[in-house]
C-alpha cells in the first residue's frame, strides 16, 4: 500500500541506506539527499521507488534549496527522517574550527530548518511524521567528542519538545538514540576500532527498524538495544562530574 513520501537525508551509507530499503518495502516513495551522487544513484536504481538530490546539507542554504526541489517535483513530505550527520574525534583545542562549525550546522541547523519546513502542512493536515536521529550520546557530556555529543543533546531535546508540540495534531516526532552502530562512523569521526565498543555494536538494520516501530507507535524518544537503555536510567542518579570523568574514560 502507498504510504506518501518519505524524505531521507544522509541516505548515500549506514542507517540512512536502510531507512531506504526499510521504507521502501513499506510502500513509500523515497527522495534520497545526500553528498554523494554516485551512491545516491545506485541506491534510487536498486529500490525503483526512489529519486536522489546530490547535496551537502552542511552549506548554507542547503535545507531550503533541498526544500524547494520538492516542491518543484510536486511532492509532499509524509515522512522527514534527519539522519545526515557526522562527528569529530579529538579535544577541542586541536580541532579544525571550520569542521566543527560544518558539523553544527549539518547536526543541529540543516535538521531544524527541515523540522520547520514540513511542519506547517503536517499540521494543517493533521499527519505525517518526523524521525530524528540522536543517539545515546545526548545523554551526557562527551569529553574527547565534544562538540559532536551536544548537537545530539540538541536533536533530542528539540525532538522531545516537537513531539509535545503537534502530537494533539496527529503528527508523529520521534528522537531515535542508537548506540554504537556498524556504519561508517567511526571512519569519518576520526577514531580507531576499540574491541570494547565494537562488541557492543548493533547492525544498521536492527537500528533502523527499531525506529520505525517507535515511530509506529510514537515514541518520544527510542534507546535502542538494552544495554544503552541502562546508561541513560542509571546517569539520572549519577552526579554529573562522575558521568563526565567516566565518558573521558573511554577510548574511541
Amino acid at each position: 500500500m502507498a504510504q506518501g513520501v518519505a524524505l531521507i537525508t544522509g541516505a548515500s551509507a549506514g542507517l540512512g541506506v536502510d531507512f531506504a530499503r526499510q521504507l521502501s518495502k513499506r510502500g513509500y516513495r523515497l527522495v534520497l539527499a545526500a553528498r554523494r551522487k554516485d551512491r545516491l544513484d545506485a541506491l534510487a536504481a536498486e529500490l525503483g521507488n526512489a529519486r536522489a538530490v546530490a547535496i551537502d546539507l552542511s552549506e548554507p542554504g542547503a535545507a531550503g534549496r533541498l526544500i524547494a526541489d520538492i516542491a518543484a517535483a510536486g511532492e509532499q513530505i509524509d515522512l522527514l527522517v534527519n539522519n545526515a550527520g557526522f562527528g569529530l574525534y579529538g579535544r577541542m583545542q586541536s580541532a579544525d574550527p571550520a569542521r566543527l562549525r560544518e558539523m553544527i550546522d549539518l547536526n543541529c541547523g540543516a535538521l531544524t530548518e527541515l523540522c520547520r519546513a514540513v511542519l506547517p502542512e503536517m499540521v494543517e493536515r493533521r499527519g505525517g511524521a518526523i524521525l530524528n536521529v540522536a543517539s545515546t550520546a545526548a545523554f551526557q557530556p562527551g569529553p574527547g567528542m565534544a562538540v559532536y555529543f551536544a548537537t545530539k543533546a540538541f536533536v533530542l531535546s528539540l525532538s522531545e519538545a516537537l513531539h509535545e508540540e503537534v502530537r494533539k495534531a496527529g503528527v508523529k516526532v520521534v528522537a531515535l538514540c542508537p548506540g554504537p552502530t556498524a556504519t561508517e562512523f567511526g571512519g569519518v569521526a576520526g577514531f580507531k576500532s576499540n574491541g570494547a565498543v565494537d562488541s557492543l555494536a548493533m547492525t544498521s538494520e536492527d537500528v533502523v527498524r527499531i525506529g520505525l516501530d517507535a515511530l509506529d507507535s510514537n515514541k518520544a524518544v527510542a534507546v535502542t538495544g538494552l544495554r544503552n537503555k541502562v546508561a541513560p536510567f542509571f546517569i539520572r542518579f549519577v552526579p554529573r562530574s562522575m558521568v563526565r570523568r567516566a565518558t573521558a574514560l573511554i577510548k574511541f
